[in-house]
């Protein structure tokens, strides 16, 4: 299921060809005269990809390209993605790595009873994840106006224009954009039901033209204005108000809203093997617990196990539980909590937790351990987030980024404002503030930020250049996503793409685990149960994408259970063996 980059051309006729099954129009850039180190953008619609890329082509670099694909992607994927949400954001130049934090913050007015009914009890999850309460301050303009400010090449407003264009022109709906509001976002309200659901029952069709001239305006207004104008008193009231009006309104303030601020945290880097791996540190989880998952695999010889040996894939799940269970006692906002960063990641703690892990058995009882620095925690169940995309540029000059992006659940708390959804990330809190006599880390606080599996990653190789530049979408399957796709080009020599589309093992903090339906895992599954697992195969929404450096060039990899793709400037567009989904990807 290799990938491959085809010329202009070609790509323009493979683009056209798509468009008879899945509405992606956008055609392949045209290639410069010549360009010896291309650069390459990755993101999970080829629309969005080519934003990037118009960016890059007029001499801008890979965060401008950044900032430009996550503003289309808020166009042609709302379901997942937009300025109404919240973003981590991890840059690389000259070895030099950056990391941002824009993740939602909860409202001041947030109290530990937040989610919990007049009983104390945890609402349930249909009420927690709909309307205003859901809804946390955003992020993602203070994270584009940080990185710009401090990175950035071309004007700011620049970078809106392509997405104002589709806003305004408008794209074809494809089949994913459709099932997703079909399946997941009847809770929409307001403007965006009209806006989504025409006739005010069925979902835009596919192959329709869809335009957003409200998201354009807003999208003028900050090209023109600035980040900062996104919390201005005038947008920030609207924010604030929207929330206050709407079902399970919310006390967020316009204070709230104007306090926000994009924070410089330290970013997360360790070794596996020869290669040095960096990504976000805390509130994301995913920087500490893909180290964490690598490191206890570290000592076992996974290159020569092979990726089609089971107790290769019973090592991952292994190693999998005994992070997530760290991960869900001791991560949550450094801000508010004690994170035991450097315990959780000490080779001698790793190296005891990997003790744990036996070719020839499955671990009878998953347990946190206790890291240095750690105080008395009790753990939290896993959820979910699947609302979020990916974005990976290389500019070919010596910058990379690494963008993961969300709105939380599809269609977020489904109130617009100004054209754009807010989010719903404020479910990412535990619900139940205590256990067993004991304060959970991931509480509801007011002005915390809700823990993330959001692991947006750079990988150096043993001569210290940029090898690999990786993230996902799809809820807490992100962190297992990455592990085992660096588990593929690293143990196992394969391309990103194919790293990317191998099927995945996904095993978060107990015995009980999922191999993902219709891959070539679910061959495995004897083998596996008779190593004492547990795993049942079922279907998991999985979203990946990547650029890489190899033989001298930048190569990009797109997942196949999406719709994205892989351009560069000289232009090439990937062409990927799509992995048959009746929702086209709906599920991520």
């Amino acid at each position: 299921m290799t990938a491959r980059l085809v010329p202009s051309v070609l790509g323009a006729l493979l683009l056209s060809a798509c468009q008879t099954t899945t509405g992606l129009s956008t055609p392949a850039p045209q290639a410069p005269p010549s360009q010896a180190a291309p650069g390459v953008v990755s993101a999970a619609d080829p629309r969005a990809a080519a934003a990037g890329v118009e960016i890059l082509r007029k001499g801008g670099n890979a965060t401008d390209a950044a900032i430009a694909t996550m503003l289309a992607l808020n166009v042609v994927e709302p379901q997942n993605s937009g300025i109404g949400g919240g973003t981590f954001f991890v840059r690389s130049k000259d070895g030099a790595v950056s990391t941002i934090d824009g993740r939602e913050s909860a409202p001041k007015a947030a109290t530990a009873n937040w989610f919990l009914d007049r009983a104390g009890n945890p609402l349930p999850g249909r009420e927690l994840m709909a309307g205003a309460r859901s809804a946390g301050v955003p992020g993602a303009v203070a994270t584009m106006a940080n990185a710009h400010a401090r990175f950035g090449k071309l004007p700011w407003a620049d970078l809106f224009q392509p997405a104002i264009k589709l806003a305004r022109e408008g794209f074809v709906v494809t089949a994913r954009l459709h099932n997703g509001l079909d399946l997941y976002g009847r809770h929409v309200t307001g403007a965006a039901k009209s806006l989504f659901f025409p006739d005010g029952t069925n979902a835009v069709a596919i192959g329709s033209t869809l335009r957003m001239p409200q998201l354009a305006q807003t999208f003028e207004r900050l090209a023109k204005d600035g980040g900062k104008s996104f919390y201005a008193p005038a947008s920030a009231q609207r924010i604030a108000g929207a929330l206050s009006i709407a079902p399970r309104p919310s006390p967020m303030t316009a204070a709230d809203v104007a306090g926000y601020s994009a924070k410089d945290r330290d970013q997360i880097c360790g070794t596996y093997r020869v290669y040095k791996i960096c990504g976000m540190g805390p509130p994301s989880s995913g920087g500490i617990t893909v180290l964490m998952i690598l490191k206890q695999l570290e000592r076992f010889d996974m290159a020569r196990l092979g990726r089609n040996s089971p107790v290769a894939w019973h090592l991952l799940a292994e190693s999998e539980r005994l992070a997530y269970a760290d991960r869900d006692m001791y991560i949550a906002d450094p801000q508010f909590v004690q994170v035991p960063v450097a315990g959780l990641l000490d080779p001698s703690y790793l190296a005891g937790r990997s003790a744990l892990i036996q070719e020839n058995r499955s671990l009878s009882v998953i347990e946190p351990g206790k890291p240095y620095g750690a105080p008395q925690r009790t753990r939290a169940p896993v959820k979910d987030d699947p609302g979020t995309t990916h974005l990976s540029i290389a500019d070919g000059k010596g910058e990379v980024v690494s963008v993961t992006t969300t709105i939380n659940g599809y269609f977020g708390s489904g109130i617009a404002v100004d054209g754009y959804m807010l989010n719903n990330e404020l479910p990412d809190f535990d619900a139940a503030p205590a256990k067993d006599g004991y304060l959970v880390v991931n509480r509801v606080e007011g002005g915390k930020r809700p823990r993330s599996s959001m692991s947006p990653t750079i990988v150096y190789g043993p001569d210290g250049k940029v090898r690999l530049v990786i993230g996902a979408a799809g809820g807490s399957t992100i962190i297992c996503q990455v592990a085992k796709a660096l588990i593929g080009v690293i143990d196992w020599n394969m391309s990103a793409q194919d790293a990317i589309a191998m099927g995945l093992v996904f095993a978060p903090g107990t015995k009980a685990g999922v191999i993902e339906q219709g891959t070539e895992l679910e061959a495995m599954l004897p083998q596996l149960l008779a190593l004492g697992e547990t795993l049942k195969i079922g279907s998991l929404g999985l979203k990946a994408n990547a650029v890489e450096f190899v033989d001298g060039q930048w190569r990009g990899a797109a997942d196949p259970r999406s719709e994205g793709v892989a351009m560069d400037t000289a232009g090439h567009v990937s062409v990927i063996a799509r992995r048959a989904n009746d929702l086209n990807g709906a599920h991520e």
